[in-house]
C-alpha cells in the first residue's frame, strides 16, 4: 500500500522537473530576444520554437501598430520576404511530380525568347547558379517599384541585362531567378502564382492565415511594417507586390509556418524523392559543392546540419531554422527592417539543440 505515495512523489518530481525545464527555456530565450526586441514601445516581433512538433516557446514583443498603439501577439501576420522562395521551389517540385515539367528543362522550353534560355535550366534558377542579373541590383528598379507588373513584364525588365556569369559557374543569391520560376509556374499550371500557392499549398497544409501580400485587402491581425530613421519610426515604403512576386511576396504567421514545416515533414505536398531534391547540396560546373538546395540554405548549427532561410522586404525581416535530426523548428518575424531576427533565431535553435544533448 506504500507504493501509491511513492509513485505520486515520483510523478510530482517529474512534473516539477518538466516545469523547471520549460521555465529555463523561457528565461534563456526571453533574455536572448530582449537584446534585439527589448523596447515595448517600438515595432517588435514574434517567435516560435518547437521540438518534435511540440511548442516549447511562443511569444511576441513590441507593437504590431505604432499609430494605434497595438501590442504584438504571436497571431499577427507578417510579410515573410524571401522565405517565399521555399514555397516557389516546392511549387516547381509539385509540378515536376505531376509530370508537367522537369528541373533539368531549359528555360527556353517555357519562355521561347529568353536570352541564352537554352543554356539556363530550372535547376540553375532554383539554386541561384543561373548568372542572370538580379533585378534588385538594377538602378532602374525605382522606376517600376510601385507599378503593377505582370510576371511577363517583370521578366522582360531584367532578361536582356548582361549576365554576371555562365550558368553553373558559381552560386550567387538571385531574386530574378525566382521571379522566372513564378512565371513558369503560371505558364505550366494555367493558374496565377497566387492561386497556385493558395490552393496547392496553403489550403492543403491548413495555413489559413497565409496570403499573397496586399496593401488593399483587409488582412486580419496584420502587423504593420516600419523603417527607423534618425528622428524615429516611419511607415514602410510602399511597393507593388507584383515586383518581388514569387521571390518575396507572401505573408504568414509563426503558427502557419510550423504547419508548413510539418506538411513538408509528412510528405503532404511532395513525395520522398521530390522532397530530397529540395534538401540536398549541389555542385558547380567545376565540381565544387555549395550549401544551397532548392529554396533553403543547407548549413549547420554547432556541427549539426540544418535548413534555414531568411527574408527581408520593406518594413519586415524573417528567419526560419529547421534541424532535421532533432525535429527542431524555430521561426522569427520582425515588423521593422531595423530589427533582424536572423541571429536570434539561430541562437534560439542552439539553445533548444544543446538542451536536448545534455
Amino acid at each position: 500500500m506504500q507504493l501509491k505515495p511513492i509513485f505520486l512523489s515520483l510523478l510530482f518530481l517529474l512534473l516539477s522537473f518538466q516545469s523547471a525545464t520549460a521555465q529555463t527555456y523561457e528565461k534563456k530565450i526571453d533574455s536572448l530576444i530582449l537584446t534585439g526586441f527589448g523596447n515595448t514601445n517600438e515595432p517588435g516581433g514574434a517567435f516560435l520554437a518547437t521540438k518534435k512538433g511540440k511548442v516549447i516557446y511562443r511569444k511576441a514583443f513590441g507593437k504590431a501598430n505604432l499609430e494605434l498603439d497595438v501590442n504584438m501577439t504571436p497571431d499577427n501576420v507578417f510579410q515573410i520576404g524571401s522565405m517565399t522562395k521555399q514555397f516557389t521551389a516546392v511549387a516547381i517540385l509539385m509540378l515536376e511530380q505531376q509530370g508537367k515539367l522537369n528541373v533539368n528543362d531549359p528555360v527556353s522550353k517555357y519562355i521561347k525568347d529568353y536570352p541564352s534560355g537554352d543554356k539556363i535550366t530550372i535547376h540553375h534558377l532554383l539554386t541561384h547558379t543561373s548568372g542572370i542579373k538580379d533585378f534588385t541590383k538594377m538602378k532602374a528598379l525605382s522606376g517600376i517599384a510601385q507599378k503593377e507588373m505582370k510576371p511577363e513584364m517583370m521578366v522582360d525588365f531584367f532578361k536582356n541585362e548582361p549576365v554576371d556569369f555562365a550558368p553553373g559557374e558559381k552560386f550567387e543569391y538571385n531574386n530574378s531567378g525566382y521571379v522566372v520560376l513564378g512565371y513558369i509556374i503560371e505558364l505550366v499550371s494555367g493558374q496565377t502564382y497566387e492561386d497556385f500557392i493558395k490552393k496547392n499549398i496553403f489550403e492543403k497544409a491548413g495555413m489559413s492565415h497565409s496570403y499573397y501580400a496586399t496593401d488593399r485587402l483587409l488582412i486580419p491581425k496584420r502587423a504593420y511594417g516600419y523603417h527607423q530613421k534618425e528622428y524615429g519610426f516611419v511607415n514602410k515604403t510602399v511597393i507593388s507586390f507584383s515586383v518581388p512576386f514569387s521571390s518575396g511576396s507572401l505573408m504568414s504567421t509563426v503558427d502557419d509556418m510550423l504547419k508548413w514545416q510539418q506538411a513538408l515533414n509528412q510528405n503532404m505536398l511532395l513525395n520522398t524523392a521530390e522532397t530530397k531534391k529540395a534538401f540536398q547540396k549541389y555542385k558547380l560546373n567545376n565540381g565544387e559543392e555549395f550549401t544551397y538546395g532548392y529554396g533553403w540554405h543547407l548549413k549547420d548549427i554547432n556541427g549539426t546540419p540544418d535548413r534555414e532561410h531568411g527574408g527581408s522586404v520593406f518594413g519586415f525581416k524573417s528567419m526560419g531554422v529547421y534541424i532535421p535530426s532533432e525535429d527542431i523548428y524555430v521561426i522569427g518575424f520582425s515588423n521593422c527592417d531595423c530589427h533582424s531576427p536572423t541571429e536570434i533565431t539561430r541562437n534560439i535553435a542552439k539553445i533548444v539543440l544543446q538542451s536536448g544533448k545534455k
